[in-house]
């Protein structure tokens, strides 16, 4: 591994790691640089291009014809730096839509019905709101049993988060083609509900799936008549 190669590699390594908290400029672009130029040091032109817009901003501001008047800058190099503002300006146009809400279990059950078509292994979801409801994603969180032994609650939490989430719905499948809770299904309710308690995550509901239905535990008597949602 060449020493350009190697420098490549640890400066991606601290990113992912700690994010660009605390970077100068040139160093944010160097990174940004080799992604455009594959080979060879680019530290220099960072160093250049910072020198000659003034800022980072500026940098990615300029024109693609000011960019390619700066020496090693190229069509690839101008191209990527024009991207990145076209992108952040779609990425925050994306991230302040309103989004879907999702208001009650049968709406939240709509959503997540599809991920569950066709299943033979029981799978769990999580569908991901923020604090006025908004849908922000739905995740995969296990495959296998609803048990509270195997999910993995600090994955349930870390993706939620992920999203900056503020409530999530879980959900999963019955394999014996029972939409009715188990005792395991309550328990394992209750353990994950007061985890993510914890952490500032609210479990807004409970539901579970088989074919065409249903099940929210919320809506639930324990031990009694559970409402069954038609889907299909």
């Amino acid at each position: 591994m060449s020493i350009h190669a190697g420098h490549r590699s640890r400066v991606k390594t601290e990113f992912l790691a700690r994010g660009l908290e605390g970077w100068p400029d040139h160093r944010v672009l160097e990174l940004l640089l080799f992604y455009a130029i594959p080979q060879g040091d680019v530290n220099a032109l960072a160093h250049e291009l910072i020198e000659r817009f003034g800022s980072l901003a500026g940098v990615l501001d300029a024109s693609a014809d000011e960019l390619k008047k700066v020496p090693g800058v190229g069509e690839h190099t101008a191209v990527l730096l024009r991207l990145i503002p076209a992108l952040g300006a779609r990425y925050q146009e994306q991230r302040s839509a309103p989004g879907q809400l999702i208001n009650t279990p049968e709406e939240a059950a709509g959503i997540l019905a599809p991920y569950f078509f066709g299943a033979r292994n029981e799978m769990v979801y999580i569908l991901c709101l923020d604090g006025k409801r908004k849908l922000l994603g739905v995740r995969k969180v296990s495959e296998g049993s609803i048990h509270a032994s195997d999910i993995n609650i600090r994955r349930v939490a870390e993706e939620a988060m992920s999203l900056r989430a503020a409530g999530i719905y879980l959900a999963h499948n019955h394999v014996s083609n029972l939409a009715f809770p188990s005792p395991a299904d309550w328990q394992t309710t209750d353990v994950i509900r007061a985890a993510l308690a914890g952490v500032g995550l609210e479990l807004i509901d409970h539901l579970i799936f088989v074919d065409g239905d249903a099940v929210s535990l919320n809506q639930s008597e324990q031990g009694g008549k559970r409402p069954v949602y038609q889907l299909l």
